[in-house]
């Protein structure tokens, strides 16, 4: 499809998944469609989604965007994982690393030897040790991981840490440079055919009037098309997840810039820590029900380390998705389809995954309704999947300290939650997925770090002595060691990586 017969698409709203979406359709689909951005400059941008998943560098690689580059305007750090501190008991620390744990043999997992020396009364470190991204992490060191796969400096991977705000500019630049038109303005009026119920245009302040076939609603939590004109429902998912605040707070970087994002358990929540070159984000996501805003943001300004740059700033949200992100001729992308708390850094995956499903789908001359019902069947699975996996992280602890986790500790879960944690108490195994964010080291990770144990393993990893077991313990965490102290450290790496970052 070349020419006058290209696809109208129509962007409403811009930041980071205006943006996102408005760059990959015009590098990746140039001859099936023209893009039209609207947004206003007078609409604010939430702007703190400042930690990312790995799968953003696959991303921005697609959309031929040097990592030097992005990393200096958007003054990012690298990310090896996310530390979770005082999530079972006050006192513990684990990290979520990008990467696996030791080496498995055949298709029995590593954690299953694990376990196994555990239960037969060996003294191991934490599972982390034989990890080499939280060894990285643990020890403020970054270097790209090997090319090689028998190096265990092969068995790790990152992502950033970078200011969002920077990036939706970067991105429009690319975009408008690929033949994206823009156009400033705010929406007043929507548009609908009054047979078919499809959105026809929107209607500008001024009269201008934008035309397309077929609208990617960007805008946000005021869902404009998704919500407010095609009526979507929501699926709440408060129960479950019941943070519904946040308070963000920027400060000065006054200890290591590390290359992991913390999440600190709270009273009523946690808080986030993520170090970029020239400031630290920081925030605290709670519930209303159990703590106000005002003294939520005593206690974020209580907590940062050092000298705020701005005054708190509360933003409030509901977890949960629509039913459907693709209804009509309109497809939710971002916030206006859906929202999950910034625990594991989602909120960009999210987006970057609904973008993938619609180059994969793009609508020919007229939309399938088979190709809208697959792509909300994989929007769906992915943030079904998230929520499950965050729901892990409040319901497996063993803090009764105050309301809020002994809400979160004692409440119902879904059943397909139930369900994997009670395959992993019984014999340590991990529901396996061919599509998701996350993988077995992930699970693995949080269900150890809060102190979920398995009964059982593997039967299959009976097969070596105890005694090799625990030799090839000590060589493989040996062997981490020496790559992990073989590697600079982070700072220094990045001042190396991406200078004009230092300098801007």
């Amino acid at each position: 499809m070349t020419g006058p017969d290209r696809q109208r698409v129509v962007v409403v709203g811009g930041g980071t998944s205006g943006w996102m979406t408005a760059a990959a359709l015009v590098k990746l689909l140039p001859d099936r469609c023209q893009v039209h951005l609207v947004e206003s400059e007078a609409i604010g941008i939430i702007g703190v989604g400042e930690a990312t998943l790995p799968h953003i560098r696959a991303f921005n690689e697609r959309l031929g965007i040097p990592e030097a580059e992005f990393m200096a305007t958007t003054r990012a750090t690298f990310k090896l994982g996310i530390e979770f501190r005082d999530w079972a008991r006050i006192g513990d620390s684990y990290i979520h690393p990008f990467g696996t744990f030791g080496r498995g043999a055949g298709d029995v997992q590593f954690h299953h030897y694990y376990a196994r020396l555990l239960h037969a009364g060996v003294q191991l470190p934490p599972i982390e040790a034989f990890s080499m991204a939280c060894t990285l992490a643990r020890g403020n060191r970054f270097a790209p991981p090997s090319t090689d796969p028998r190096q265990i400096a092969s068995t790790f991977g990152y992502a950033y840490q970078f200011d969002a705000v920077a990036f939706a500019p970067y991105l429009r630049r690319l975009a408008e440079g690929l033949g994206a038109e823009r156009t400033e303005g705010r929406i007043v009026h929507v548009e609908r055919d009054g047979e078919s119920g499809d959105v026809t245009a929107v209607l500008l302040e001024g009269g201008r009037r934008v035309e397309g076939d077929l609208f990617v609603d960007c805008s946000g939590f005021a869902s404009l098309l998704i919500g407010k004109t095609l009526g979507e429902p929501f699926q709440d998912w408060s129960r479950w997840l019941p943070a519904d605040r946040a308070v963000a707070l920027p400060c000065r970087t006054v200890t290591e810039v590390t290359p992991y994002t913390s999440a600190v358990a709270m009273p009523a929540g946690w808080r986030w820590r993520i170090p970029l070159q020239h400031r630290t984000g920081n925030g605290y996501v709670y519930s209303s029900a159990f703590l106000s805003d005002e003294h939520a943001a005593d206690a974020l300004t209580a907590a940062v380390e050092g000298m705020p740059m701005a005054s708190p700033r509360v933003l409030r949200f509901t977890a949960g998705r629509r039913e459907r992100s693709w209804a009509h001729n309109v497809v939710a992308i971002g916030l206006s389809g859906g929202f999950l708390e910034p625990l594991e850094s989602t909120s960009i995956y999210l987006v970057q995954q609904a973008i993938t499903a619609l180059l994969e789908l793009f609508p020919e001359r007229r939309i399938s309704p088979v190709d809208r019902d697959e792509f909300n069947r994989v929007v769906d699975m992915e943030y079904d999947r998230v929520r499950d996996f965050l729901i892990l992280h409040y319901h497996a602890t063993q803090r009764d300290d105050s309301e809020f986790w002994n809400y979160v500790r004692t409440m119902a879960i879904p059943d397909s939650l139930a369900e994997k944690m009670e395959l992993f108490r019984r014999r340590g195994r991990i529901v396996k997925y061919r599509e998701g964010a996350f993988l077995d080291a992930s699970w693995v990770s949080v269900y150890l770090g809060q102190r979920v144990i398995p009964a059982g393993f593997d039967p299959r990893a009976s097969g070596p002595t105890l005694e090799s077991l625990v030799a090839g313990m000590k060589q493989m965490r040996a062997e981490i060691q020496a790559a992990a102290s073989a590697m600079p450290d982070h700072l220094s790496y990045l001042g190396r990586y991406c200078p004009m970052a230092a300098a801007a």
